[in-house]
Formats: C-alpha cells, structure tokens, sequence
C-alpha cells in the first residue's frame, strides 16, 4: 500500500498526517476548524485516500497556519506516498457540480508544483475562512508535492463551491495517482524521470 506519515512542527503549528494512496475513502480530520475539516473529509472520500490529520495551531490569530501548515503536510505526504511515480497514470481531470456550482480540477503529478486558481468567494469566505486561504492551500499542496493543477469554480454559495472544489480535487487526484497497467512499471515521462 502506498502510504506516507508527516509530522511537521513549527513554533505556530503541530501537525501530524497520515495518507494511504489505495484506501476506502477513511479520514480522520482534527484541525480546531470545522468547515476545513469537512472539506479534507470530502477530499479523502471521493478520493478514496485514507487520511488522517490531527493539527494543532495558532487559531487565537486566526486560521492561516493551520490551512497553510497542513497544506505543507499533505503535498510531503503525497510527494512520499508517490515516490519515483512508477505506473501511475499521473494526468487527469474532474468535474463536479454541486447545485449552482461547478469545480473543474486537472492536474499533472509530473513532478512540477504549480497552480493556476480561477474563482473565487465572497468577502466573508467559506464556512468563516477567508476565501484567498482556500487558494493557498491549494497552492502550499500543490508547490509541495510536485503537483500542477488547474482550479476553475463558479457558483454563488461559497459553500458549494469549495466543497465541489475539494471533491473534484479528490476525483482527479485519484484517478491520477492509479496505477496503470499499460505503463508496465514505467514513469509515465519521455525523460524516464520526474
């Protein structure tokens, strides 16, 4: 099983995460922020990553370390649970609406960390988090596992759209990190490497 254990600790944050690649959907989210917690809950269902965070954070500033710190965590732990990405499928995409909403995630696990965000909330964010933290999870996940992805949202009620966000997220990210059989153990690059 490919799985993968962080343990990050800061003066601002202490978060420990665990990611299992080829799960059944389980999580186990601590975060001290409710809303974040239901959104890495829906990432690890519709993935079906078994993920398990338990972060302690500065939330008597406000909810930026956390966000940003298990972002950090979860792009180590996918980069660690990858490792030299032999067989994996490594491009896809995914579109989810939810209601008025509609996320579409592609992503290329090519070994390159970018992202490109489009969309946004509205001044009071989703669930109480300033919705410009969203984007900055992404992004910490994304420059810290290697990841490229593409985010595009539009919707009107915050919490729609985030949440279809993390399941898209979830769905492409699933699909590719599996393991194709026609690679025959490759990395699917024409450099031979990431």
């Amino acid at each position: 099983m490919r799985r993968a254990e962080v343990h990050r600790a800061t003066r601002e944050t202490d978060i420990r995460l665990s990611l299992g690649l080829d799960g059944t959907g389980t999580a186990r989210i601590e975060t001290g922020i409710p809303f974040f917690d239901h959104m890495l809950e829906s990432f690890a269902r519709h993935g079906r990553f078994d993920l398990g965070v338990k972060a302690e954070g500065d939330l008597g500033v406000d909810a930026h370390h956390t966000i940003e710190d298990t972002g950090i965590a979860l792009g180590k732990a996918l980069a660690a649970a990858v490792g030299d990405g032999k067989g994996i499928t490594r491009f896809a995409d995914a579109a989810v609406p939810m209601d008025e909403a509609l996320a579409r995630v592609a992503l290329d696990l090519g070994g390159r960390g970018y992202l490109v965000f489009e969309g946004g909330f509205s001044p009071a964010g989703p669930g109480g988090i300033p919705g410009d933290l969203i984007e900055h999870f992404f992004y910490s996940l994304c420059t810290n596992a290697g990841l490229t992805a593409h985010i595009s949202l539009t919707g009107r009620s915050d919490h729609h759209v985030c949440e279809a966000a993390f399941k898209a997220f979830g769905r492409a990210l699933r699909a590719a990190v599996a393991i194709d059989p026609a690679m025959g153990g490759e990395v699917p690059s024409t450099k031979g490497t990431f």
